[in-house]
């Protein structure tokens, strides 16, 4: 009899979860979610063909040694002997080096500067609109036009650069095809474009902040430069995070800038970077597999700096 109950009860139990389990997934199928996928579903389907479908391929081929479109890739042997020539390259490595000084530079003074810049308009300083229209104009500009304004700029003959220094007896130079001052010239280009770009999102934190803060460490005697050293900055770290992130990533996107201001797929000696040398070796050398392989190495350095990005945003909560 025991047993015959027991029996009941856990058909009743199993009705109980099967019951439950129709439930959910009823209103599973009623939901948002799903009753909204025609909308979101076949976007989501392309941009992942598209994108992700692109980068599998591209692994994919970096593996391979595939030469061009006269031949198929040979997807039956896989190797890594395309990243084993990289590693060993010295062309690998110089372009590595002046892509890793790039973003470190380019990066560290944007943001210094940009902190700077929106700091003084901040402290409500005189003429502030069209300061800031000043620095943030440029951000409108495409890299293409930047590339050409500096290209002008920089001219050895009548270049605005030269002929400033000149009245300060210095110069003329050749900012351009000297190789121990091309790489300064471009950063220093970058950084016109972009510092107004980070002066916006550090002027965006900076007038987020009470200004009991300021008036409690007036009252404390701290003065203007401890106040923003001690208090107002160390508020502004996810400002600086984001900033950051956003320029690194223009800075491996370097090509566009550096083709549009020397018109070649190789750049004077000092500015060769890591997205030349995989463009050359595609399209020049038609060493497609070569070149596969170094956009991969590419987009790795592009996940260690988007990475511990988000790894910080869901810390924060922000994710």
């Amino acid at each position: 009899m025991e047993n015959s109950q027991d029996a009941v009860a856990g058909a009743g139990t199993d009705e109980r979860v099967a019951e439950d389990r129709y439930g959910r997934l009823r209103r599973f199928w009623k939901s948002d979610f799903v009753r909204s996928a025609p909308y979101w579903g076949i976007p989501l389907l392309l941009m992942g063909a598209a994108v992700y479908g692109g980068i599998i391929w591209n692994v994919l081929i970096s593996l391979t040694d595939y030469e061009g479109f006269l031949q198929r890739p040979d997807y039956g042997s896989l190797d890594l002997d395309m990243y084993s020539r990289a590693l060993s390259d010295s062309a690998v490595h110089l372009t590595a080096r002046n892509t890793f000084v790039l973003l470190v530079a380019f990066t560290s003074i944007s943001l210094v500067l940009g902190l700077f810049l929106s700091i003084l308009l901040d402290r409500d300083i005189r003429q502030k609109s069209k300061v800031q229209t000043i620095y943030l104009l440029p951000m409108a500009l495409s890299f293409v036009v930047t590339a050409q304004f500096w290209l002008w700029m920089y001219n050895s003959d009548n270049g605005l650069v030269n002929t400033v220094i000149g009245l300060f007896g210095l110069g003329p130079y050749n900012w351009i095809g000297n190789p121990q001052l091309v790489l300064g010239s471009i950063i220093f280009a970058l950084i016109w474009q972009f510092s107004g770009y980070t002066m916006v999102v550090f002027l965006a934190g900076l007038q987020s902040i009470s200004d009991d803060q300021f008036e409690a460490a007036r009252v404390d005697g701290a003065s203007i430069f401890k106040t923003y050293w001690r208090v107002i900055i160390p508020q502004l770290k996810s400002a600086s995070v984001s900033a950051a992130v956003v320029l690194m990533i223009f800075a491996l996107k370097i090509f566009t800038f550096l083709y549009a201001m020397f018109g070649t797929y190789r750049p004077p000696k000092g500015t060769d970077v890591l997205a030349t040398l995989m463009v050359r070796e595609a399209f020049m050398l038609s060493n497609w597999a070569y070149a596969a392989s170094i956009a991969t190495i590419l987009l790795g350095m592009s996940l260690l700096v988007i990475a511990p990005y988000l790894y910080y945003q869901y810390r924060e909560g922000a994710l």
